[in-house]
């Protein structure tokens, strides 16, 4: 007979995306996730896996249910610099207040602490994604006449792309918010068609 889980996966893997994304994978223990979760090690192992295995799910988890969800609606916004603008606005927003406050990005957390390579390609897609999504962004700019002329939207997005990692950094160590806001606007300013 099979065994029935007594318990709902995905909402334990929630709890636990939560406890690493604020913490952090490498301080997080165990013991720590089985107090957080209720459930036994067995529990655990057999239903996801060891620590890493776990790890790497829940940090797959926030990238599909938190990231993804910002990035397409920028991508999808078609504005070009409004857009951006109001990306940045709302990151420096979230991660300054509210309920995740100073937790920062998991996916910034994760760049800083783990090699682990299931983690690096979580990573790699999650930078390429937004990447890919500020290029989107920038092609609207450039459409509707808002950039400089002469710039390379590749280098562009990339830039904003490491912009945006460091606003998860610096929000995560306490930075005001108001400088962030700051950083962000002279970088988009710098984008900007000269006006007559």
């Amino acid at each position: 007979m099979p065994d029935v889980k007594h318990f709902d996966p995905d909402a334990v893997l929630e709890q636990v995306e939560r406890l690493f994304w604020q913490r952090g994978a490498a301080t997080t223990g165990i013991a720590e996730v089985i107090a957080a979760t209720g459930l036994s090690r067995s529990s655990l192992y057999a239903t996801y896996g060891g620590k890493q295995d776990l790890y790497v799910r829940a940090l797959r988890r926030y990238v599909e249910r938190r990231s993804q969800p910002m990035f397409q609606a920028l991508a999808d916004d078609g504005r070009g610099l409004p857009a951006i603008e109001e990306f940045f606005d709302r990151l420096i927003r979230i991660r300054c207040a509210g309920e995740h406050a100073r937790w920062g990005c998991m996916a910034t957390n994760a760049g800083a602490e783990s090699a682990d390579p299931a983690v690096r390609q979580v990573l790699d897609q999650h930078h390429d994604r937004l990447r890919a999504t500020m290029r989107t962004a920038l092609e609207a700019a450039r459409a509707q006449g808002q950039l400089a002329g002469g710039l390379d939207l590749d280098a562009t997005a990339e830039s904003l792309t490491l912009l945006a990692y460091g606003v998860n950094l610096r929000s995560r160590a306490g930075a005001d918010p108001a400088a962030l806001g700051k950083g962000a606007s002279a970088a988009l300013d710098s984008l900007r068609r000269d006006r007559p």
